[in-house]
């Protein structure tokens, strides 16, 4: 009789991770204008911090520039300040209007500092995923040693498990590569 393990909780981790890692990645500024650059940024608004996406409307002007129509002109000055804390690198110009963000055109230095940064955040998430790895192993191991495991589906619920971290590792090289394309670009 083959005892199959629940690798539930190991695929959870997984897509975390994967969401993780595309919402670090989505913060790296690549010279051409998002607005998902700003979701990392928090404004004070009456009393309290807030996405900016909570106190405006975003809009893509064109490919180096974001508009920004606070809908209570006095957060105006906070969104300015909270942008300029981040350290995101861009240009604020407050109008009328409300605020213009500028990307600047990427440096070759930035670039390969943009591509080590990503790299960093993607080892972050193969260690997460190791760790989980190393969990379900361990796991195993007691599960074998308690009775509740043969040996034969102890190496079954091992080889799948490694094709759960190949497939996990896989989707995060694949993100970081097209990363890496879109710094280069």
């Amino acid at each position: 009789m083959f005892v199959a393990y629940n690798f539930q909780q190991f695929k959870t981790v997984g897509e975390s991770t994967l969401s993780w890692l595309q919402k670090e990645f989505s913060a790296l500024r690549t010279g051409r204008s998002t607005p998902t650059i700003l979701d990392v940024v928090s404004v004070e608004s009456y009393g309290s911090r807030v996405p900016i996406n909570q106190v405006a409307n975003i809009t893509v002007q064109d490919a180096r520039t974001i508009r920004i129509t606070p809908w209570d002109k006095n957060v105006t000055q906070a969104i300015d300040v909270a942008i300029r804390e981040s350290n995101l690198g861009l240009s604020v110009a407050v109008d009328d209007q409300g605020l213009r963000i500028s990307f600047p055109e990427l440096t070759a230095d930035r670039r390969v500092g943009l591509i080590k940064v990503a790299k960093q955040k993607l080892e972050e998430a193969r260690i997460t995923i190791r760790g989980e790895r190393e969990r379900v192993l361990n796991d195993l191991d007691k599960k074998e040693k308690d009775g509740e495991m043969s040996k034969d589906d102890k190496f079954r619920a091992k080889e799948d498990l490694q094709k759960l971290v190949d497939e996990a590792n896989r989707k995060l090289e694949d993100l970081s590569t097209r990363k890496e394309k879109e710094i280069n670009e």
